[in-house]
């Protein structure tokens, strides 16, 4: 791990409850410790840290972010990637909607990503890259004006003028990487590369944009969308995007087509399991192989349900499950989607060398998925992507 141009492999800590920095703090001690131990890699283990926008204050105080860089290697942690998305309390008792605020449109979303950058560079170890994944703009509604992409365009103007100083002065390369998630303003594939021609080519020099912004790929949220991994990575390839960072998922399906009536209705009956207060659960239902239907959040297609023994086609849901899960019950995952992803990466000649299993929902999943022990999960995890990376 400590060669930069070998894959980096962590989890995501986000899946930790605490939106302050005493708390983060105890989780890492509780969970990653832990998790460490049991995690077949040589030398420190990768982890994607999350820093509310309160903790990341907190951190440029009193040199506390030198204290928790010593801490982090002591521990034989490295914090290779940042997750910048979540900005408050991503366990409060509803999130839902409120994960997509700030938007790029607003300071504190500038300001947040600033202190991000400063701390990654402070807490990394010497010559190592950073990535740091990103809200991809806000949510898609209300539909923004031109006026606003324009305003999030300059933002990332800043963002790229602060990283090139910052590598300029420093040495150090940290990368922005844009999320598409389904439901956001940029969900697709086809809507980054549209951003970027459209918004970013203009008032930032074009080698600078593809050096400092680039793209978060979560193999659940194109696999949600219906994109096939490789169509994805060729697009961003052609257009001269970067990945900087995988997120490795894995959503919900349900293949209606193969279930007979009473499968069917057994199975709606089992994601009536997932529809869940805490996240919102955007759901793609396929009714044949072109058209699709977006639903906002899961509860919203079940109660619009008549008849579930009458369905047809496939839905997925964005629900991150354990990767290592390849079906539960009559539902399966889109488990498979990670190694075709990653197959996809081999030719591509920059690809990513950042990857991250993000299964922050762990407290929401239905008991019988749950581990007792989450630490012992999220080493499961980490344990069953470690060797579909040595071809990458």
């Amino acid at each position: 791990m400590e060669n930069t141009t070998s894959p980096y492999i962590g989890y995501c800590t986000n899946v930790h409850a605490g939106a302050d920095l005493t708390t983060m703090r105890d989780n890492l001690e509780h969970y990653a410790i832990p998790a460490r131990n049991r995690v077949n890699v040589e030398g420190p283990m990768g982890i994607g840290l999350w820093l509310s926008a309160k903790a990341a204050r907190s951190l440029q105080v009193d040199n506390e972010t030198e204290k928790l860089a010593r801490w982090l290697e002591s521990s034989a942690l490295t914090p290779f990637t940042l997750n910048g998305f979540p900005y408050g309390d991503f366990h409060q008792t509803v999130v839902k909607h409120r994960v997509y605020h700030p938007t790029w449109y607003e300071n504190e979303r500038l300001e947040y990503t600033l202190n991000l950058i400063d701390i990654l560079d402070q807490i990394l170890s010497p010559g190592l890259e950073g990535s740091i994944s990103t809200l991809p703009i806000g949510w898609g509604q209300p539909e923004p004006s031109g006026k606003d992409l324009k305003l999030a365009a300059a933002q990332f103007q800043k963002v790229v003028e602060h990283l090139y100083q910052l590598e300029q002065e420093r040495g150090r390369l940290i990368y922005v990487c844009i999320e598409p998630e389904p439901g956001c303003v940029l969900q697709t594939s086809a809507d980054i590369v549209q951003f970027f021609e459209n918004h970013l080519s203009g008032p930032i020099a074009e080698h600078q944009v593809h050096r400092y912004v680039r793209v978060c790929h979560d193999v659940c949220h194109s696999a949600v969308m219906f994109e096939t991994q490789k169509d994805v990575l060729q697009r961003y390839q052609s257009a001269g995007i970067l990945v900087g960072k995988v997120q490795i998922s894995s959503a919900i399906r349900a293949g209606w087509s193969s279930m007979h009536a009473t499968q069917k209705m057994e199975a709606f009956q089992q994601l009536r399991e997932f529809a869940e207060d805490r996240y919102l659960h955007q759901t793609v239902a396929a009714t044949d192989s072109s058209t699709t239907v977006f639903y906002e959040d899961l509860p919203d297609l079940l109660n619009s349900t008549s008849s579930p023994k009458d369905l047809q086609g496939e839905w997925r849901i964005h629900f991150h499950v354990p990767i290592f899960l390849e079906q539960f019950g009559l539902l399966q995952t889109t488990q498979s989607e990670i190694s075709e992803c990653l197959d996809a990466l081999v030719d591509i000649p920059e690809h990513p060398n950042h990857f991250e299993v993000e299964t922050y929902a762990w407290g929401v999943l239905p008991a019988e998925l749950q581990e007792s022990d989450l630490s012992r999960g999220i080493a499961k995890e980490l344990n069953w992507l470690v060797p579909l990376l040595k071809g990458v």
